[in-house]
């Protein structure tokens, strides 16, 4: 798949990372079929705007048998490998669950949370909720309610340099009066008018699941990518997804004016999610 050519007003510093990561071999808008520990350490340091991806849920996926190759251990040396890498100012949004056994969760994501913080020197921008509006139930003998939501785990290098946030509409906009709760416990009253229909979204994000035909075995929605897209990044900036899976963030970001780069292990899913882009830029994007 050939580079997208940048817009006029991109300037100098997007020929100039462009032409950076041709020298370290590594071409933007690709999909590279290759452990992504390994095509990380061909891209330049501080140089991807926002990583969007879902790695392997501890062992709740076969992953055609490459869950064997899943551990804490490289977790960590891909969480350092994405500091290392993301622009000062960048964001990675890690989409993760956790494993259900012998009755107690395996806090897998949390302790990734914490590593990613306290090892790597991310900070812990906002716990997001991916709430699914329709979900498969849970096994009687797992004696529990079934699971409705994933993490969406923002972790930013610095204060984040874009935030573009998503519109909700208002479920009430007129003028009225509110009351303010304060920290002393008392409430502050006063008249509301009028105003804008939207809101800035909150961090739980709700989505129909489901209709998967792209033959990965855990794909999240193409609006969880796109959104996450508009919120961290702007056009031309680059959008790293180092388990690509189905394709689904390279996908949104050609969308969405973005640049990307793909890694996925799985010969078997870098055919599919190749295939699947091939097919939506013969549509007339790119």
């Amino acid at each position: 798949m050939e580079e997208r050519k940048c817009c006029k007003d991109c300037g100098a510093e997007a020929e100039l990372i462009s032409e950076t990561y041709h020298r370290r071999m590594i071409e933007l808008n690709k999909i590279y079929n290759e452990d992504c520990l390994v095509g990380m350490k061909r891209i330049p340091d501080n140089t991807i705007d926002l990583t969007v991806t879902s790695p392997p849920y501890d062992n709740l996926r076969t992953y055609n048998g490459n869950i064997a190759q899943w551990s804490f251990e490289k977790f960590q040396d891909i969480a350092k490998e994405l500091y290392r890498v993301t622009k000062q100012g960048g964001v990675v949004v890690w989409v993760v669950g956790d494993e259900t056994k012998k009755f107690c969760e395996s806090l897998s994501s949390f302790k990734q949370a914490i590593f990613f913080v306290e090892q790597c020197g991310f900070k812990l921008l906002d716990t997001m909720i991916y709430y699914k509006q329709n979900y498969a139930p849970a096994y009687p003998s797992l004696r529990r309610y079934a699971n409705q939501f994933e993490y969406m785990f923002v972790f930013s290098k610095g204060k984040p340099k874009t935030f573009n946030p998503i519109q909700k509409q208002k479920a009430r906009n007129k003028t009225e009066k509110v009351a303010f709760r304060q920290k002393d416990g008392s409430l502050t009253r006063k008249v509301k008018p009028e105003g804008r229909e939207t809101k800035d979204a909150s961090n739980v994000w709700e989505y129909a699941v489901g209709g998967n035909l792209t033959g990965h075995p855990a794909v999240f929605p193409e609006l969880l990518a796109q959104d996450h897209i508009l919120s961290w990044s702007n056009e031309e900036d680059v959008v790293l997804d180092p388990f690509m899976g189905s394709g689904t963030t390279a996908k949104m970001a050609l969308l969405n004016n973005r640049n990307f780069i793909g890694f996925e292990l799985d010969k078997d899913y870098y055919e599919a999610s190749k295939k699947r882009l091939e097919e939506f830029m013969a549509q007339g994007k790119g």
